[in-house]
């Protein structure tokens, strides 16, 4: 009987395999031409990138005001949450791009005399770039975007500009814009907008307010991007959060809005994380 014990045990206790993990590089860098100076990112590639010839589905994450490229591997644990979503059968296996909007000026737009073009290098040069050097898949069913604050207005941004780029977006706690022209100058992200009045200023308002944006949005673009919105009941976000709502509830654009216990901390969009990998991997795949 004694020496059976030992198979027993191990019939019974098979040996758990560890859980494959992704890799994180986050002080990758790229030229840029548009802003004339390098750029950081941040890329997290899945467990089975460097074991597979595969091309992936991607997310471009934007971190927010104060933060860099990064944000989301230190404070926003993207890994171990990426991790664990794939290996739970919850997300698709994914790239990860993690843009630096925090160099030189700061903000995901082009200022309001185009000497900062941060939104054209995002698309005519980040985009191109590491969907070149990373086996991407480069359709718009394979490519969505999220992100926090800052990130959550660039999030809003670029989908509504671009909604042909991208099958989900999913802004977090997100910035929205001045309610109307005459706040603009007040604006923090928009900082060059205080010295300018007039029709330019009302037209860089109609382009980068995210209310004005939704409610001159064209008919054919009201269903083009999934939405995911979220904010916390104490973020002092939240009545920006909620008029977005109401605006795209009004326009009959369909999105998902959620508001729950927190406000404008990393904990808060640590827990977000999750859901927002669901909900992006059932965008990339067929239905």
């Amino acid at each position: 009987m004694k020496k059976l014990l030992l198979p027993v045990i191990i019939f019974l206790f098979p040996q758990v395999m560890p859980a494959q993990t992704g890799k994180v590089m986050d002080n990758m860098s790229m030229p840029s031409k548009i802003l004339k100076m390098d750029r950081k990112f941040a890329v997290y590639l899945p467990p089975d990138y460097e074991t597979s010839q595969r091309a992936y589905p991607v997310l471009y994450l934007l971190h927010g005001y104060g933060d860099d490229q990064t944000g989301w591997v230190q404070f926003g644990e993207v890994q171990h949450i990426t991790d664990k979503a794939i290996n739970e059968g919850k997300a698709t296996p994914m790239v990860i791009i993690m843009p630096d909007a925090n160099t030189g000026k700061v903000g995901y737009v082009n200022d309001i005399k185009g000497e900062w073009r941060y939104e054209d290098f995002f698309f005519d040069e980040l985009m191109p770039y590491v969907e070149k050097i990373f086996r991407i898949k480069g359709e718009k069913n394979y490519r969505a975007i999220a992100g926090l604050s800052m990130g959550g207005e660039g999030t809003f941004i670029y989908a509504l500009h671009r909604p042909e780029l991208f099958s989900s977006a999913c802004p977090l706690s997100a910035a929205t814009g001045p309610e109307n022209i005459e706040e603009t100058g007040q604006y923090i992200l928009w900082p060059a907008v205080k010295r300018i009045s007039g029709a330019e200023r009302d037209k860089y308002f109609n382009n980068y307010s995210v209310l004005s944006l939704i409610n001159n949005i064209q008919e054919k673009n009201k269903k083009a991007v999934r939405w995911y919105i979220d904010c916390g009941d104490d973020d002092f976000l939240f009545e920006g959060n909620s008029l977005v709502h109401i605006a795209m509830r009004k326009k009959e654009i369909p999105h998902e809005f959620r508001i729950r216990d927190g406000g404008h901390t990393w904990s808060y969009w640590r827990s977000a994380l999750p859901s927002v990998l669901e909900f992006i991997s059932m965008s990339f795949h067929q239905h």
